[in-house]
């Protein structure tokens, strides 16, 4: 009786070698999403897969790190290997965990994900997402002003216009085509409802693998606009008078390959099952938390309490209500396969938004929560960044999200995003100056 031996899984080295690649980018971000890299030779990868490579925690940003502490090590995730010839000949990324004394770091956004995504596997549940990520493509005027890369797009509603979208041709899709060649599928591109705003779309997959890809998106759009003249932000809210970003994240469950969220005798008429109706629940439940880290900068709450832009809407959600196809309420539900939640924006760590918003969902389906009929009630989000962490702080459903690797993770994060805030507080604005001057 013959046994077929079980395929090795290819290894890092495997990997750099079938593709030619001479340098590897080994990457990890911190809790703002700032991808933090040392660049190492092909030369040098035995060594990283084996060893991993040193970081400065401090340095490199909000993680949990004082500068006496040890070195964050980050070890590589071969299944998060992605060749960037297009970048730099020879080029690729891989997405690293960091380690501390031989422990995975508490403090790190995918080692939280991970660890969320363990408890779902040992309840034989599998998370999978897609994301809707915009950005603007700006630059700076000849006073130093921000404006809208392309100077001939000004119309009042400029949302999927032919014109300014053709005009970003060569841009849109030299991404477009880089996505395709790494198997991503895009298969749209568009321009938003502001002025100077896209979005590029691709295939869903489980959670871990979008999160990472979004970190390898964003870096990729601003690498290639760079080389334009261009930058390309995922600011929130870039401009008072339009449409803010958001990253809209579409989100089902998985018991193998079978789908738990839809249900073809749903009396509601969207097509949810119970499951889903309970795993909505408890996004709404917790969406004041959930704004602390889904919508995690000053900026984003110009985004969440617009009032009507340019276009005639901010696409944003203002309460947390939910509802069929309609792109005004936090949690939509385009079909029964899946929910779109919308308040995320283009600032949030995809790794802890997706951690975030799994555990409170989860959490809805363990209460047998119910969010009533599509439309209905919902309560306002907060209006600022420090409401939001106020709400973090007295949630401990969301607050255990961010605790799912350790405990203290939520209480440092908490108390990074109020110093964020009474940072820019602390600021006199222009603002400030034009309606108090001379008012009294």
């Amino acid at each position: 009786m013959s046994m077929l031996a079980t395929p090795r899984a290819a290894t890092l080295t495997d990997l750099v070698e079938a593709e030619g690649i001479r340098f590897v980018l080994a990457t990890f971000v911190d809790m703002a999403g700032k991808p933090c890299a040392k660049l190492v030779p092909a030369s040098a990868v035995g060594m990283l897969e084996r060893d991993g490579v040193g970081f400065a925690g401090y340095a490199a940003g909000s993680i949990g790190q004082q500068p006496s502490d040890p070195d964050l090590i980050t070890l590589p995730d071969a299944a998060s290997f992605t060749p960037l010839h297009e970048i730099k000949p020879g080029l690729a990324m891989v997405q690293c965990d960091p380690h501390v004394e031989g422990e995975p770091w508490k403090y790190a956004p995918r080692v939280i994900l991970k660890s969320v995504l363990a408890r779902l596997a040992a309840r034989g549940i599998t998370a999978k997402v897609g994301a809707e990520a915009e950005y603007f493509l700006v630059r700076r005027d000849a006073s130093g002003a921000l404006a809208v890369a392309d100077e001939k797009d000004t119309s009042a509603q400029p949302c999927y216009d032919a014109r300014d979208l053709t005009r970003m041709y060569d841009h849109l899709t030299e991404v477009s085509t880089l996505l395709n060649a790494l198997g991503w599928a895009n298969y749209a591109n568009d321009h938003e409802d502001g002025n100077g705003q896209f979005e590029q779309n691709f295939e869903y997959a489980e959670a871990l693998t979008t999160a990472d890809r979004l970190v390898t998106f964003r870096y990729l759009v601003q690498t290639l606009a760079e080389r334009r003249g261009m930058t390309a932000t995922f600011m929130p809210k870039p401009f008072t008078d339009r449409t803010g970003s958001g990253l809209h994240m579409h989100m089902s469950l998985w018991e193998g390959d079978t789908p738990l969220f839809p249900s073809s005798g749903d009396p509601r008429g969207l097509g949810l099952s119970t499951t889903a109706y309970r795993f909505v629940s408890g996004l709404l439940t917790h969406a004041a938390a959930l704004s602390a880290v889904v919508t995690p900068t000053v900026n984003s709450f110009k985004r969440t309490t617009a009032a009507t832009t340019a276009s005639g809407a901010t696409w944003a959600p203002r309460k947390a209500t939910y509802g069929g196809n309609d792109r005004t309420h936090l949690v939509r539900v385009p079909d029964g396969d899946r929910v779109e939640v919308r308040l995320c924006d283009g600032s949030a760590n995809p790794y802890l938004a997706m951690a975030a918003l799994l555990t409170a969902g989860l959490a809805g389906i363990d209460a047998e929560a119910d969010p009533g009929d599509p439309g209905t009630g919902g309560t306002d989000l907060p209006p600022t960044l420090l409401h939001a962490v106020e709400a973090l702080e007295a949630d401990p459903v969301v607050s255990g999200a961010l605790d799912s690797a350790g405990p203290g993770v939520a209480a440092y994060y908490g108390g990074v995003k109020r110093a964020e805030f009474l940072a820019w507080h602390s600021q006199v604005s222009t603002w400030e100056t034009d309606t108090y001057l001379t008012a009294f």
